[in-house]
C-alpha cells in the first residue's frame, strides 16, 4: 500500500527548524528566547548542539538524580517497548506493581498504596482531593514560599508570583514557613524560628477554622523557594498540629525526594510521617514522565467502597513505571543515595561555607545531600538581595564558564545529579568561586 502525500496545507519548511521558530516555551516571554540547545549527555554532563561540554549543576529541572543517560534506565524503558509499549490505567501492570513495591520500600510503615500519575503537579492536584474527599473538608493550607507544579489546584497552594495570574481553584488558605535568614518572626535562633512558625501556623488554624481544613499541604525541604531545611522540631510540630485537629499531612517530595538530600526520601532526615506523600522527579530523573501520591493505610481505604474521582490516560504508562524500576534499583545497586548524602557532608557542604566566608556578596549557603542554595546579597548587613541585573550577569558568567547552573531570584542553586563524583562537585565550586569572586 502507498503511503499518502504529505499535507501542504500549513507551512513547509526546508531542512530542520530552530526550536524557538516552532516551539511554544513555558514560563517565557517569547520573542525574546534563544534556549541553548541540548544534543547529548552522560553522568553529570551535557553537550550542546556545538560539542561544547557542560557541567550540569542543575539537574535539568533537579530532577536528573541518577544523571544523564544511564544506561539501566535506558535499557529498561527499551525492554519494556518491546513487550508492552502502552496499556491503560484500569488494566493491571506487572511493571506497575513492581514500581509500586519499590516506592513503597522506600517509605515509612503504614503505608500501602501508591497512586501514580503524569508528573508532580497532577501527583499533589491528587493528594489534595484524596484529603478533601476523605475529611469532607475544603481548605488547603499552604506556605508563601512554596512551589506545588502549575495545575489548577497544585498551582494555587504555590506560594510565589506564579501563583497570581492562574488563581482559578477555591479552598487555599496560605501561611509563613520558616526561614531564619529572612525570618517573618524577628527570630534569631532556629529554635526561635521553630516556635514563632509553630504559633502562627496555630493561629491560621484557629482562624481559619480547624473543621474547614483538609490538608496542610508542605515541601518537605522547600525547593524553588530556596532550598530551605526546616529547623529542628518543625515538622514534627505541624505534624502535631494537623492530628489534634484531624488534618491531613502532606508532603510534597516532587523536588527533595529519592537521593536529592542524602536520603530516599528527605522526609527520612526528619523522623515525621505524613497522611500522604506526593513524588515524581527524582523517582526515575525524568527520562518518561511520572509522579505520585503515596497512601497512608486510612486513606487508602477510605475509596475500598467509594470510587477515587481522579486519573488520566497516562497514568502509570509502562514505560514511565519501567524507568522508575530502572532508575531505583541502580539507585540501589549503586549507591546512589549515599554518594548524595557523603558529596553533601563531604564536599559541597565544607566547599561552599569556604566560598561564603571569601565572597562579600554571598549572604547564606544552606542545603544539605545534593541540595543546596547560596543566597546572594548587595550588602551582608542589609541583606538586601543581590539585583536582576547582577543575577542574570553571573548566570551567563555560570554557562561561559562550561556550567549549567539554576538560578532563582537572588539564589544559585547547587543541584547536581545525585551521582556526581568528588572531582566533578570540586570542579563546580571552582567555577562559582571564580564567577562569584569577579561578580
Amino acid at each position: 500500500m502507498s503511503s499518502a502525500p504529505l499535507s501542504t496545507d500549513g507551512p513547509m519548511h526546508d531542512g530542520p527548524m530552530h526550536d524557538p521558530e516552532l516551539v511554544f516555551h513555558s514560563w517565557s516571554a517569547q520573542a525574546t528566547l534563544a534556549p541553548l540547545e541540548l544534543v547529548g549527555g552522560s553522568g553529570c554532563r551535557v553537550r550542546d548542539a556545538s560539542g561544547r561540554d557542560y557541567l550540569d549543576f542543575s539537574s535539568m529541572l533537579v530532577n536528573v538524580n541518577i544523571g544523564h543517560e544511564h544506561p539501566r534506565v535506558v535499557q529498561a524503558i527499551k525492554d519494556q517497548a518491546e513487550i508492552l509499549a502502552t496499556v491503560a490505567p484500569a488494566y493491571g501492570s506487572r511493571v506497575r506493581g513492581e514500581a509500586a513495591r519499590l516506592i513503597l520500600d522506600r517509605a515509612p510503615g503504614g503505608f500501602t498504596k501508591v497512586f501514580f500519575t503524569n508528573g508532580g503537579a497532577d501527583a499533589n492536584e491528587n493528594a489534595i482531593r484524596m484529603a478533601r474527599l476523605q475529611t469532607g473538608r475544603d481548605k488547603v493550607l499552604s506556605t508563601y514560599r512554596s512551589y506545588h507544579g502549575n495545575t489548577g489546584a497544585a498551582i494555587v497552594a504555590t506560594g510565589d508570583w506564579r501563583r497570581m495570574p492562574n488563581e482559578f481553584a477555591r479552598g487555599h488558605v496560605h501561611f509563613f514557613g520558616p526561614y531564619l535568614y529572612r525570618s517573618e518572626f524577628w527570630a534569631t535562633t532556629p529554635e526561635e524560628e521553630c516556635e514563632r512558625a509553630l504559633h502562627h501556623l496555630r493561629r491560621v488554624i484557629e482562624a481559619e477554622g480547624p473543621a474547614t481544613i483538609a490538608a496542610i499541604l508542605l515541601e518537605t525541604v522547600p525547593g524553588t523557594a530556596g532550598v530551605l531545611p526546616p529547623p529542628p522540631g518543625y515538622l514534627a510540630g505541624v505534624r502535631e498540629l494537623a492530628r489534634q485537629h484531624g488534618i491531613l499531612l502532606i508532603l510534597d517530595e516532587v523536588m527533595a525526594g529519592f537521593g536529592r538530600t542524602g536520603t530516599w526520601l528527605a522526609l527520612d532526615n526528619y523522623g515525621v510521617v505524613p497522611d500522604l506523600i506526593t513524588f515524581a522527579k527524582g523517582v526515575n530523573s525524568g527520562y518518561v514522565p511520572a509522579g505520585g501520591v503515596i497512601l497512608s493505610e486510612p486513606v487508602a481505604k477510605a475509596f475500598d467502597e467509594r470510587v477515587f474521582p481522579g486519573g488520566l490516560t497516562y497514568s502509570g504508562h509502562p514505560l514511565a513505571m519501567a524507568s522508575i524500576v530502572g532508575a531505583l534499583t541502580a539507585m540501589a545497586d549503586e549507591g546512589v543515595v549515599d554518594n548524595a548524602g557523603r558529596i553533601g557532608r563531604d564536599v559541597l557542604g565544607p566547599g561552599l561555607e569556604a566560598l561564603a566566608a571569601d565572597i562579600q556578596i554571598i549572604g547564606e549557603v544552606r542545603g544539605l545531600g545534593v541540595f543546596w542554595a547560596i543566597e546572594l546579597v548587595e550588602d551582608r548587613e542589609t541583606r538586601a538581595p543581590l539585583s536582576a541585573a547582577r543575577m542574570g550577569a553571573i548566570k551567563s558568567a555560570l554557562l561561559a564558564a562550561g556550567m549549567l547552573p539554576f538560578v532563582q531570584d537572588n539564589r544559585i542553586h547547587v543541584v547536581p545529579p545525585c551521582v556526581v563524583t568528588d572531582e566533578e562537585a570540586r570542579a563546580g565550586l571552582e567555577i562559582y568561586r571564580s564567577v562569584l569572586a569577579t561578580a
